[in-house]
C-alpha cells in the first residue's frame, strides 16, 4: 500500500515539472530507478525543479569573508596571579613543622579568549576582560605562531582593550561599518569558543543599540549588536565580520541562564571599538565625551509616571531631568525639562542609540542636537566636554579617580545623611584588589565624603578630579570618622 502511494507522488510530481525522466518502483525492492538514457538529462535539469531554483547570486556567499578574516583572530592566554589561603595540613606539619594556617600564598590561573589584529605590526583589539589584571599574555596566530603581548591600553566603560604582540606583515582585518548594518544581514563570528582556536559561526544580525546593564562601570556605554551567530566563552575579544570581511564588531557577551550560548550573542559595535583603539594608541588613555545630563528614555513607564507631568504622550525620545551647570549641554543651551530628538541627525529613542552617538565623539568635538521644548523645536550645535567639564583632551598622568580608588560606590541616602550629620557622600560597596582603597584598607561602608579636601557629594563629583589623590576623609555607618593619607 506504501509503494502505491510512493509511485502515484512520483508520477504527480514528474507530471507536475515536465519532467520527461521515468520512475519505476520495483515491486520486490523499494529503490527508484532512473532510466539509463535520461540520467543526463536528470541530473543537468530536473534536480530539485519542483523546489525553488538554486541561483547562487540570491544566497550569501560567506566563504571569502571566513576564509580571508580567519587569518588574523587570534587566541589569548591569559595567566593572572591570585592569592589563595593555604589551611593547615596536618599531615605536613608533623614532618616539617608547623607552617600556621590560612597563610596567603600566590597561584597562577590562566584563562582564554581571542583577539583581531588590526595592524601588520602587531596591534590587536580585544575585551577589556579577557586581559585585565594578566601577570603574562601570549597570543597564538591562526598560522600556529606564538607571541608574547603587552598591554598598550583598556577601557573598562566598553570593556576594549589594545594588546601588541612583534611582528611583521601580520594578516590583519580592515574596519567596516557597525553603522550601515542592517537587521537581518549575514555575520560571522570568529574566535576560540572552549579553546577551539579559529572557530567560525555564522548567523544574522538580530538587533542593534542593545543595552544589558552588563558592563560593571558607573560610566560604561553599552550599544551592543545582537546576533544569533553561535558565541560560547573563549570566544570573547573575537571578530564580527560581515560578508566582506570588515570588522563590524568584537564579540563581548553571551546572555543567557547556563552561561554558554543559546541564541544570542552581542558584539561592541565598529564605531567604539575603532574610537576606543585609536584613543589608546595615540593618547594612551581614552579621550571620554561628556554632554552633561542625566536622561530618561521616554517609553511607556515614563509617561506612566510622568506623562501628566510633563505633558509628554508620546513615546520616544529622551527627556533631560538635570543638567550639570558646568557641563556642555548647559553652556549650550539644554536645560531640564527638554526632550532630546537627535544627535548628528540620528534619531534617539533609548539610552544605548545616545550613549553610543556621544561615546563615539572627544572633547572639544561639537555634535548638533535637536530638541523639543514645549511645542518648539531648538536646534544646539554642543562642545563636548571631558569629565572635569573642560572642552580639551585629557593626558595619560590625569587620574580616573574611580579606577585609582578600586571600588564601587552608591550614592548615600537621606536617612543615613540624617544620622551621621552629613551633607552628602559616596559609600563603597565593593573594594577591588591594587586600589587605593585595599591598600588603606578601607573596609566596605565607608562613607566618603572629601578627596584632596574638595567634597564629595555624589558620583559626578568624582569625574571633576583629575590631580593625584593624597587624602580621602569620611565616615563609617557607625559614626566613626576616619580619614586617610597617601605618601609617595
Amino acid at each position: 500500500m506504501k509503494r502505491s502511494i510512493y509511485l502515484i507522488a512520483v508520477i504527480a510530481a514528474s507530471a507536475l515539472t515536465g519532467a520527461a525522466s521515468a520512475y519505476f518502483v520495483n515491486n520486490h525492492q523499494s529503490d527508484v530507478v532512473v532510466a539509463p538514457h535520461e540520467a543526463t538529462e536528470f541530473a543537468s535539469e530536473s534536480v530539485g525543479s519542483h523546489f525553488t531554483a538554486y541561483d547562487s547570486q540570491n544566497y550569501p556567499d560567506l566563504t571569502y569573508a571566513a576564509e580571508n578574516a580567519v587569518k588574523a583572530v587570534v587566541n589569548i592566554e591569559k595567566t593572572e596571579e591570585v592569592q589563595y589561603s593555604r589551611q593547615s595540613d596536618p599531615f605536613f606539619d608533623f614532618f616539617f613543622g608547623p607552617q600556621g594556617g590560612g597563610s596567603m600564598q600566590p597561584q597562577e590561573r590562566r584563562s582564554g579568549g581571542s583577539g583581531v589584529i588590526i595592524s601588520e605590526d602587531g596591534y590587536i583589539v580585544t575585551n577589556n576582560h579577557v586581559v585585565e589584571n594578566a601577570s603574562k599574555l601570549r597570543v597564538k596566530l591562526n598560522d600556529n605562531r606564538v607571541f608574547d603581548a603587552k598591554i598598550i591600553g583598556t577601557d573598562p566603560t566598553t570593556d576594549v582593550a589594545l594588546i601588541k604582540i612583534e611582528g611583521e606583515k601580520l594578516p590583519t582585518i580592515p574596519f567596516g561599518s557597525s553603522d550601515a548594518l542592517r537587521l537581518g544581514e549575514w555575520v560571522l563570528a570568529i574566535g576560540s569558543p572552549f579553546d577551539l582556536q579559529s572557530t567560525i559561526t555564522a548567523g544574522i544580525v538580530s538587533a542593534k543599540a542593545r543595552q544589558l546593564n552588563v558592563i560593571p562601570n558607573e560610566f560604561s556605554i553599552e550599544s551592543f549588536i545582537q546576533t544569533d551567530a553561535a558565541v560560547n566563552p573563549g570566544n570573547s575579544g573575537g571578530a564580527l565580520v560581515n560578508t566582506r570581511g570588515e570588522l563590524v564588531g568584537i564579540n563581548t557577551v553571551i546572555k543567557s541562564s547556563t552561561g554558554s550560548y543559546i541564541g544570542y550573542s552581542f558584539a561592541v559595535p565598529e564605531s567604539i571599538v575603532k574610537k576606543v583603539v585609536i584613543d589608546l594608541k595615540e593618547y594612551g588613555i581614552v579621550q571620554r565625551a561628556m554632554l552633561g545630563i542625566s536622561y530618561r528614555p521616554v517609553d511607556q513607564t515614563f509617561i506612566d509616571e510622568q506623562g501628566e507631568e510633563t505633558g509628554i504622550n508620546e513615546i520616544g525620545d529622551a527627556y533631560v531631568a538635570s543638567v550639570d551647570p558646568e557641563g556642555a549641554a548647559s553652556a549650550a543651551g539644554i536645560r531640564k525639562g527638554d526632550v532630546i530628538m537627535s544627535i548628528n541627525g540620528v534619531k534617539i529613542n533609548d539610552r544605548a542609540t545616545l550613549s553610543e552617538q556621544i561615546g563615539k565623539h572627544r572633547p572639544n568635538d561639537k555634535v548638533k542636537i535637536s530638541v523639543k521644548r514645549g511645542d518648539d523645536m531648538k536646534h544646539f550645535e554642543v562642545t563636548l566636554r571631558n569629565k572635569a567639564g573642560k572642552a580639551e583632551l585629557i593626558s595619560k598622568d590625569d587620574i580616573d579617580v574611580e579606577q585609582a580608588l578600586g571600588g564601587k560606590f552608591a550614592a548615600v541616602n537621606e536617612r543615613a545623611m540624617r544620622e551621621l550629620d552629613i551633607k552628602g557622600g559616596l559609600q563603597v560597596v565593593q573594594i577591588k584588589q591594587g586600589g587605593l582603597l585595599a591598600k588603606a584598607r578601607v573596609r566596605e561602608g565607608f562613607i566618603i565624603t572629601h578627596i584632596n579636601d574638595r567634597q564629595i557629594r555624589s558620583v559626578n563629583d568624582l569625574t571633576k578630579i583629575n590631580e593625584k589623590i593624597t587624602s580621602i576623609d569620611g565616615v563609617y555607618p557607625n559614626g566613626r570618622g576616619a580619614s586617610y593619607t597617601f605618601v609617595e
